[in-house]
Parts: structure tokens; sequence; C-alpha cells
């Protein structure tokens, strides 16, 4: 299923996600670093959303409170959460 996300304090601007099972299958990223976030979504895909939310959690981008990699792991809290009620 296809669910998308409006970053909060990062360069990246939106977040598209395919979940199966509980597991990423793809992840597209418009705005923010295009090499790193390239890199992030091959990494993300077929991991579970704890894994991702495990790992990404709490990541900061320089002076900033937050992170592309934070903002991934908000949203598939938010997700998840969503998925629940």
């Amino acid at each position: 299923m296809k669910y998308e996300y409006t970053p909060v304090g990062t360069c990246s601007r939106k977040l598209v996600f395919d979940i199966e099972d509980d597991r990423i299958k793809s992840l597209e990223v418009t705005g923010g670093c295009p090499g790193n976030l390239l890199g992030i979504s091959r990494i993300v895909k077929g991991m579970t959303l704890d894994e991702v939310i495990e790992d990404f959690e709490g990541v900061t981008c320089g002076n900033k409170k937050t992170s592309c990699p934070d903002q991934i792991a908000q949203a598939l809290k938010k997700i998840k959460a969503d998925e629940k009620n």
C-alpha cells in the first residue's frame, strides 16, 4: 500500500512509501540530498518498519533537531499508528 508523508524540518519535501506485510517495498523522496536519499531508499528496501524506526529515529542533521532518516522513522511510526486505528 502507498503512503505519503510530508517531512518537517528537513530539505526533503515528500516521502512516498510502498509497504506490504510490514516491509518497505520502496521509498521515493522528493527534495533533499539526492545521492544520500537514493542510498537510504535502497538500504530500507525489504526492511521491516520497526527495523528502520530503530535505526533511524533520533538521527540529526547538523544543528537541526531532526534529519531525513529521523523523518523517515517518524513517518513509519505514524503509518503504524494509523494502521492500528
